[in-house]
């Protein structure tokens, strides 16, 4: 039996339904794509981090254990659920709540690893979540996000064919593939299927991400108070997606003084 998904009614399925946050982490694999917010936090003397969309919490576990205060928020249960089970995960103030709902912290660093700075889609949703990341940060601190290059045209190759694939979990063998269901730019949409292979049962869970050109990221974030400070390109994946880091336009100089 399929299990549709159910698009617009919140986090999506693949974060919302306990059977698939549970194997979520054996299905993402190793996250050497998390290095990278590491370095930049070290380099920007982070003691306090805000996780926005965490997810499993894989990146906050990391930092926690390396002494730092963190904060992972993540409007699905069932991830968070997941999150507090982890190694270290008592280091880490869990929150449930979606981006709106950041709290303010004063953190030194607000992360948004993976896709969760695409799944915005409308600019009042982008530009409410600036405004809370803001918000939540000390007069010093950056943002820190990812989000991959629409120049790349990395949905060409979300098909069945080049995606498919069978993952050992702790609930057995998952058969995987993603799919296209729609390309109007800047908006993507795609389905992931999983197919537990023990039972038969097959969970589908619908996706869409908008995709941002570096000129459009600037201009929002100008006009939400930031200024970037920095544009890499992400190491486990070169040329395909941006890591930005911005500060806030409002900070201190290095006298102390507001700018």
């Amino acid at each position: 039996m399929t299990e549709p998904s159910t698009p617009g009614t919140g986090p999506d399925r693949i974060f919302a339904d306990p059977r698939l946050a549970e194997i979520y982490d054996d299905l993402d694999g190793v996250r050497d794509d998390l290095d990278v917010y590491e370095t930049v936090i070290a380099e920007l003397d982070a003691a306090r981090v805000l996780d926005i969309g965490c997810g499993t919490g894989v990146l906050a576990c990391r930092l926690a254990q390396r002494g730092l205060d963190v904060i992972g928020l993540d409007p699905a249960a069932a991830s968070l659920d997941v999150a507090r089970s982890k190694p270290g995960a008592q280091s880490v103030s869990w929150l449930l709540g979606s981006a709106r709902d950041a709290p303010r912290v004063g953190a030194d660093a607000v992360t948004m690893t993976g896709n969760v700075a695409q799944v915005f889609v409308t600019d009042e949703s982008w530009s409410a979540m600036l405004t809370a990341a803001k918000g939540a940060l000390g007069i010093d601190g950056h943002l820190v996000f990812e989000t991959r290059d629409p120049a790349f045209r990395g949905w060409e190759e979300w098909t069945r064919e080049q995606s498919i694939a069978v993952t050992p979990t702790a609930s057995g063998a998952v058969e995987s593939w993603v799919e296209l269901t729609s390309v109007e730019l800047p908006l993507v949409s795609f389905r992931w299927t999983f197919h537990f292979l023990g039972t038969g049962t097959v969970i589908e869970s619908d996706s869409t991400l908008r995709f941002r050109d570096l000129d459009e990221i600037e201009s929002s974030l100008t006009r939400a108070g930031f200024t970037i400070r920095d544009v890499r390109d992400a190491p486990d994946r070169p040329s395909r997606e941006f890591i930005v880091v911005a500060s806030r336009t409002d900070r201190r100089s290095e006298t102390g003084q507001e700018r």
